[in-house]
């Protein structure tokens, strides 16, 4: 395992699968982390599993994010939607060059990372397996009606979270069914910061839905 940077300008890791038929970990981090931040919680997750794990390329006073933001909860659309077509292309190219199946690719996103990950889901719906969103918000409301039939989403949320009201977090969820999404929707008595417990709730969570995110 190695940092590298392609000619996409990501910053990133990969860890080869060492179990045979394991999908690939896209690990998306919060703002402030790095390509390192989430390696520990994929293994947690799926030990075994490729990883793919880049960093985000905007800067907020000197702290990378995957897509720029005008102000707290108020996100810069236009980035958005274009930061999260760059990396689609990325996981695509990076692929081919790792030779992992691109179609047993599971997102998993904290905060910001989450945020982009539901971006993706939205704007590339056909890209990933599955999606593991700790933190998230709603990121845009799509123009068109999507079709997210039978991709397991969870959605792992703080009822204390003092960045996501819980309203956005709903509001994500019921959009993500609307598109007939899998969607479990998950709360925990806690903040922003992830929890033990609920990193185990994704564990079991992957395991309950594998014939989905592995077929």
């Amino acid at each position: 395992m190695r940092t590298v940077t392609t000619s996409s300008g990501f910053v990133h890791r990969f860890v080869p699968a060492s179990e045979q038929g394991s999908p690939t970990l896209l690990l998306l981090h919060g703002t402030g982390g790095d390509e390192n931040d989430l390696l520990a919680l994929g293994s947690e997750l799926v030990p075994g599993a490729a990883m793919l794990s880049p960093r985000g390329k905007v800067l907020e006073n000197g702290m990378p994010r995957f897509f720029r933001r005008l102000a707290q909860g108020v996100f810069d659309l236009e980035d958005l939607r274009f930061r999260t077509h760059e990396l689609a292309s990325f996981v695509n190219s990076a692929s081919a060059r790792y030779n992992f199946d691109p179609h047993r690719i599971i997102a998993v996103g904290y905060s910001n990372g989450a945020n982009i990950a539901a971006s993706m889901l939205l704007l590339h719906p056909s890209l990933l397996a599955g999606a593991i969103l700790f933190r998230p918000t709603l990121p845009f409301i799509p123009d068109h009606v999507l079709d997210l039939a039978g991709i397991p989403v969870l959605v792992a949320a703080g009822r204390f979270d003092q960045y996501v009201p819980q309203n956005e977090t709903k509001r994500l969820a019921a959009l993500l069914k609307e598109a007939r999404a899998t969607v479990n929707l998950h709360w925990q008595s806690s903040g922003h910061a992830m929890t033990s417990e609920e990193v185990e709730a994704g564990r079991e969570w992957i395991l309950e839905n594998s014939s989905a995110l592995l077929r």
